[in-house]
């Protein structure tokens, strides 16, 4: 199964979940301020009613007194744009999927007892939602059966409680990582009536349908309603995620069957009638490669994105069976695309509006949750796909009031030929002819992408007088599978020079101040900030490196995703040949810490299991002991980035400060 290692912040700095400290921007009441943040809403998981007049949404507002997000449903007319809440108090509200006829909504919520997730359906019609399930380790994924009678789901298997109790706790090593205290137990798959009633368990065994790290994919009916489809993991940890294949399992859980063999096949979904089935798969199984749609009709299995040639980030049938929606990032812009079974795919026009998840209708009508360059999310529909995207809500309307840094795309072409792209962004006071200090903001991933769109750190230091510059590297899923496999066992110098390459495009537009530069990223982005403050030194005034990975070797024994390293360098360190022992070690930015001349601030998470904190106590001390003007600060969580908001104010106003004192 292909997931984007290390893309858990590739697209953070678009995510406007957070408040940040008001005093880091020194900014006019018109422009955007930190404070701005906790007054946009994020709009997420669009769900349209089959009949196509009313979509579901959640939305989430920062809830800066309590340190969290408050969450609910909301209900919008298709007409009118009419918006009702439908949900009041609820924490963990998430996954809203209608019934197939239209009159029940299901969710996810957490139970106020057990405080677990659990599912509930209410009518339409009114009514309070009914509770369906109460297990003890919560309920994740869950699909309606095309009849609507019937509910299937994941639910963790219970922790031995007697074994805990007489300290039988002994972790075996195998493919987990070293933050684990405790076994992951797999996942399996229950099913529920839908009107109430007792559970049945459909699986079992040491395998999982979900994996650590909160990876899963969807389950899937039959159109005959008679098997449940899952994509199976070996077990439920992410080191061998890439071996997952799809099975069924009939809906009296008495036999299963092997749909597709091939591993890293994921995200099965049935054709609106008969017994065709899309899935998506890393093209050709390459995992260096992008996301690719495949096609099982009978027994033949074909791949019908072959000739995008393109990273999929998601996919959904068209109503009427003929075709594919596929979503992802082309160049400066996300995308959507028509993609028949047969030819090659159609971009669709939505002018500046970016998309992102989606659903359709029966009659054809498409929502989706959609941003531009100057808003973030909302929620726009499509009467057809050649119509014009039509924004249904308003909700953070407040933007239109402030003076924003334009942004633009960047092209050039590497020094190895690949025509590359970023976005830049001007300081919201931009004046012509005046030439301003400029930061590199690198995305992670690094299967990610930087595309056109709102994004809040750039604007943040828009507002305070930067020029901010997001360029795309090899590897970057938005331009084609070459440039992205092109990352394959040259993970540093490769892309290294695709950003330095674009760094030279920006200043040609001469609104920069080439002395007055500044490398920053999180994630991956961390780890090209580490290795070009070491490859180019005399280049940075600062550097700002979060959660960076600055030795493989030392990542590849700890991390959750070890044989995600493997496809990187095309073999082990430890039994490859001795090219591939090198690269290990030569493209670790450790290597280069001795050459390190900018003030650099480190930001991680004390037990982030994406990319270990150990990265950067190596950094630090390394930059300590080399006399570089070091500070490196941590955060109690167990996650790859903030969650919270209080701890996320922190990274940023640390970020924008570090900026102002070296490089202002």
């Amino acid at each position: 199964m292909k997931f984007l290692r290390l893309a858990l912040c590739a697209s953070l700095f678009s995510l406007p979940l957070i408040s940040f400290a008001a005093d880091s921007a020194p900014a006019t009441d018109q422009h955007f301020k930190l404070e701005d943040l906790r007054s946009i809403a994020n709009v997420s998981n669009p769900q349209i009613s089959p009949d196509g007049k009313r979509i579901v949404i959640q939305v989430s507002r920062p809830n800066w007194d309590e340190d969290k997000n408050d969450q609910e449903l909301d209900l919008v007319d298709v007409a009118s744009g009419t918006l009702r809440a439908l949900t009041y108090k609820r924490n963990g509200i998430g996954s809203p999927h209608w019934s197939p006829s239209g009159d029940r909504l299901a969710f996810l919520a957490e139970d106020p007892d057990t405080k677990e997730s659990q599912l509930f359906v209410m009518s339409m019609a009114g009514g309070d939602p009914v509770r369906l399930t109460d297990g003890k380790q919560g309920v994740d994924s869950y699909t309606w059966s095309p009849d609507g009678q019937r509910i299937a789901y994941f639910m963790q298997d219970p922790v031995d409680e007697d074994a805990v109790k007489h300290h039988q706790d002994a972790v075996q090593v195998t493919d987990n990582n070293f933050l684990d205290r405790a076994p992951v137990l797999p996942w399996h798959i229950w099913l529920v009536p839908a009107a109430g009633g007792k559970s049945e368990r459909l699986t079992k065994g040491s395998w999982s349908v979900q994996i650590d790290q909160d990876a899963n994919s969807p389950l899937a009916w039959s159109n005959d309603g008679k098997s449940i489809t899952y994509s199976k993991f070996p077990d439920p940890y992410f080191g061998n995620a890439y071996l997952n294949t799809i099975e069924s399992v009939s809906d009296d859980g008495k036999s299963t069957q092997v749909l597709v063999s091939d591993t890293g096949s994921y995200a099965p979904r049935f054709a609106p009638k008969g017994t065709d089935m899309a899935f998506m798969r890393a093209r050709n199984g390459d995992q260096n490669d992008g996301n690719a749609v495949y096609l099982k009709s009978g027994g033949t299995i074909r791949d019908v994105t072959k000739a995008l040639a393109w990273n999929v980030d998601d996919y959904a049938w068209l109503p009427d069976g003929s075709g594919l929606l596929l979503l992802g990032a082309d160049r400066a812009q996300t995308v959507f695309w028509r993609q028949p079974l047969n030819g090659k795919a159609e971009k669709l026009d939505l002018g500046d509006v970016s998309p992102r998840s989606f659903s359709f209708a029966k009659n054809g009508t498409l929502a989706f949750v959609g941003y531009t360059k100057d808003r973030p999310s909302e929620l726009y529909v499509m009467d057809s796909l050649h119509g014009k995207p039509r924004l249904l809500t308003h909700l953070n309307d407040f933007m239109d009031k402030l003076t924003l840094g334009k942004s633009q795309a960047v092209d050039w072409t590497s020094d190895d030929g690949f025509k590359a792209d970023g976005i830049l962004t001007y300081p919201a006071d931009y004046v012509q002819g005046k030439k301003y200090p400029l930061v590199l903001v690198i995305h992670g991933g690094p299967e990610g992408a930087s595309t056109l769109g709102f994004s809040a750190l750039p604007q943040l230091l828009s507002a305070s007088g930067y020029l901010v510059f997001e360029p795309n590297y090899r590897g970057s899923t938005n331009l084609g599978d070459a440039y992205q496999h092109a990352i394959y066992r040259d993970t540093g110098e490769g892309p290294g020079k695709d950003v330095m390459a674009g760094l030279a495009a920006v200043f040609k537009l001469g609104v920069a101040d080439e002395q007055r530069v500044a490398i920053t990223g999180w994630s991956y982005g961390g780890y090209m900030t580490s290795w070009l403050n070491g490859r180019y030194p005399d280049r940075w005034k600062a550097a700002v490196e979060g959660a960076a990975l600055n030795d493989w070797l030392m990542d590849y024994d700890i991390s959750y995703y070890q044989h995600g390293d493997l496809y990187f360098f095309g073999g082990s360190p430890y039994n490859g040949d001795a090219t591939t022992t090198r690269m290990w070690r030569e493209q670790s930015p450790i290597t280069l810490a001795g050459n390190v001349k900018a003030p650099t601030l480190i930001l991680g998470d004390s037990g982030d299991n994406n990319v270990p904190i150990i990265n950067s106590f190596e950094m630090y001390h390394a930059l300590q002991d080399h006399g570089v003007t070091v500070e490196f600060y941590t955060y109690p969580a167990d996650t790859h980035f903030p969650r919270d908001i209080v701890h996320t104010t922190d990274v940023y106003d640390r970020w924008i400060k570090w900026m102002d004192k070296y490089v202002k």
